[in-house]
């Protein structure tokens, strides 16, 4: 009764809020309004993911925000979002890049700019606030120094043509990981979203020497000695090698001849029971303190460069010189029908090539 009543109070707050904070102003009038709600409710994003913790503290701290998430794929969040509409149980979600611009074509979410916003490329963004980048990802490789057979740490592409050592990519027809690893060697050496035939035959050129390994590299496979030169995400690599009992016999580093960058965006589900706390979650996502906190959890954050990092998150992720040659994904629409057609191609191509 006491929350009910105090929403009664800030009836015309709230009422105006969904407008003035679409445009990303009064945020006064959005924390009044959050704090009114109470509670927000998420999918996608549990305390053990890029540190989602952190932040759920720290707005249940400073906004008296309840919260409870139910973990789920992107495609799940969406599909949640469209199936309960006016009983949404959810207020804001997590998903990979990719899902950002279907959920906003199936017409289930809502717009906010953070107060942050021009810090955020314009690849990392809905021109009109419908989803955000908030941390990236980026391809990078994992490797077992204690396990190269006498090989150099590959630090390129171009390093793996030549390495006496296995190099695991996982599952490119079920895992979005391994089919952006193709892309980022595609790119690397001259292709793009359309044209993947340059890491086909890198693969290829790999699987016919007998060093390919189709094992998904995870804490699990690293600590049996299965991962000897992984291609994962740069927050994948940087938590398991931290979670390793060896971990300086690891090193995990961005190549140095391209890779491509992706990364996870908030959504806020247009039916959302909550919208200003889910607003208000956004915002603080994008603060210096919220990206702060995902930096924490080994995600690299989308404002890196506008930030000033506590000396023990900065030294938790690689250095900004790691990434200038990464390229986001310029062509959606190309790569969602590459990506599908990549098994049969990986199989035609690469697979028949393996001893």
């Amino acid at each position: 009764m006491k929350q009910l009543f105090l929403a009664t109070l800030l009836g015309s707050t709230i009422a105006m809020c969904t407008s003035a904070m679409a445009a990303g102003t009064d945020l006064k009038t959005l924390e009044a309004a959050a704090k009114a709600e109470g509670a927000v409710n998420s999918v996608g994003m549990p305390d053990d993911w890029a540190n989602w913790k952190g932040t759920w503290e720290d707005l249940a701290k400073t906004y008296g925000l309840k919260h409870i998430d139910t973990d789920m794929s992107s495609a799940q969040e969406i599909a949640k979002f469209a199936a309960e509409k006016d009983n949404a149980t959810a207020d804001i979600g997590d998903v990979g890049a990719a899902f950002g611009p279907i959920a906003v074509k199936q017409g289930v979410v809502q717009p906010y700019k953070p107060s942050t916003w021009d810090q955020v490329p314009d690849w990392a963004k809905d021109k009109d606030g419908n989803w955000a980048l908030a941390y990236t990802g980026t391809i990078a490789f994992i490797i077992n120094k204690k396990l190269l057979h006498g090989s150099e740490v590959p630090t390129k592409w171009a390093d793996l043509k030549g390495g006496k050592y296995k190099v695991s990519i996982g599952d490119v027809s079920t895992a979005a990981q391994a089919a952006n690893g193709v892309l980022a060697a595609a790119l690397a050496n001259g292709g793009d979203e359309k044209n993947i035939k340059p890491a086909l035959l890198l693969f290829a050129d790999i699987a016919k020497q007998g060093r390919l390994s189709m094992a998904n590299p995870t804490i699990a496979t690293m600590e049996k000695g299965e991962i000897e030169v992984g291609v994962v995400w740069d927050f994948n690599g940087l938590s398991y090698k931290a979670k390793m009992a060896n971990p300086d016999d690891y090193v995990v580093l961005i190549p140095s001849d391209g890779s491509v960058i992706s990364g996870y965006t908030t959504i806020i589900n247009k039916y959302a029971k909550n919208p200003n706390a889910a607003k208000l979650t956004r915002e603080y996502i994008f603060s210096d303190a919220g990206q702060t906190n995902l930096a924490r959890g080994n995600a690299r954050p989308i404002r890196a460069e506008h930030l000033q990092l506590p000396e023990d998150v900065k030294a938790k992720l690689l250095p900004n010189e790691q990434y200038k040659k990464v390229t986001p994904i310029k062509d959606a629409d190309a790569w969602e029908k590459t990506s599908k057609a990549l098994p049969q191609q990986w199989n035609e191509e690469v697979i028949v090539e393996m001893k």
